[in-house]
């Protein structure tokens, strides 16, 4: 599907109609397990957790999506974390990102670290911070960009090549963009990953995680681990997210439409003391955004002028249409 655009591989990739009747939705393959004619040969399904036909076209269309060669889905964007971690061996070292998802950095620092693995957390809006953090235990860079909350953005091509210059390898978390604006496989990255909670179901009715990579080694390695440490979506929740991500390049569009309404609005207002945008000029590596993106996506950071009490009155008085759970007030 590599000569084809997201709009197509999101509806054609890893979904070829059914066989017996034609149907071109993928089934909700529910059976645990699989037929064998003789012990050990089937038809490329044994048991439900080391493969399933739903799960198998979900990842074949989302690998796709990222110009990926390999996909795997997880059962949360955590698990997805938890089992690339898993990867190293005890005694290596990761540098992470400074302005980390919450759930990222809890589990660095409050799980993974308890496994004799050691984790640093740098800003990587240039390599300085990088460079002084690498060390020759280092097997692993963590990167979002933009990132959670605060929508830094690192060049991503830089950054991996100073990585694997080192000997290293790159994940980056491309959940806030999406595979439709960027594409962090081509800039360098060994393995995007993605929440597909958010943007890639896009109905808040699915928790599911995904990685990406075009390196066989890394992928035979993490699919093993898949398999092994076991936490993987359920068929229903796969069947969910395909048919969320249909709609993907349409919804992202609008995303981006949106953003830069309400960035508009913002800027010009008395009470907002600063809006951070990466579309915006004003982002501090914008135009490291134009370079790498193919958007800039919908999410947007403000703040209200006046510190914290301010910022919760203004959440608690916002209209009720707006959801408090894609809402953060912080005193950073």
């Amino acid at each position: 599907m590599t000569e084809y655009k997201i709009g197509t591989k999101v509806i054609h990739a890893g979904q070829e109609p059914e066989p017996t009747t034609g149907a071109v939705i993928t089934p909700i393959s529910l059976s645990t397990t699989f037929l064998q004619s003789s012990p050990g040969v089937h038809k490329g399904y044994d048991y439900a957790r080391s493969g399933n036909p739903t799960r198998d076209a979900l990842e074949k269309c989302l690998a796709a999506c990222e110009n990926g060669k390999y996909g795997l889905a997880f059962a949360s964007g955590l698990a997805c974390l938890t089992t690339i971690t898993n990867s190293l061996q005890a005694g290596d070292e990761v540098i992470s990102v400074d302005d980390v998802y919450g759930g990222t950095r809890r589990y660095f620092t409050r799980v993974a670290s308890n496994f004799n693995l050691k984790f640093s957390f740098v800003d990587m809006g240039t390599l300085d911070d990088l460079k002084a953090a690498f060390t020759d235990k280092t097997k692993m860079v963590w990167l979002e960009t933009p990132t959670n909350p605060l929508l830094k953005v690192a060049d991503i091509k830089a950054v991996a090549d100073y990585v694997h210059s080192r000997g290293a390898f790159l994940v980056v978390d491309n959940t806030f963009m999406s595979p439709y604006f960027q594409n962090p496989l081509d800039l360098g990255a060994d393995i995007v990953m993605h929440s597909v909670t958010k943007y890639i179901n896009g109905h808040s009715d699915v928790v599911m995680g995904f990685l990406a990579t075009n390196d066989e080694a890394l992928f035979t390695k993490l699919k093993f681990l898949q398999n092994s440490i076991g936490a993987v979506p359920s068929p229903f929740d796969c069947f969910l997210a395909l048919r969320g991500v249909k709609t993907l390049h349409i919804r992202m569009k609008e995303h981006e439409k949106n953003a830069f309404a309400v960035c508009k609005f913002l800027e010009s207002h008395p009470k907002v003391d600063r809006v951070i945008y990466p579309g915006l000029p004003s982002h501090p590596q914008h135009e490291i955004c134009k370079r790498q993106m193919k958007g800039f996506g919908g999410m947007v950071v403000f703040f209200v002028k006046g510190g914290l009490e301010e910022s919760k009155k203004f959440w608690k008085i916002l209209k009720s249409l707006l959801w408090p759970s894609h809402l953060v007030v912080s005193n950073r």
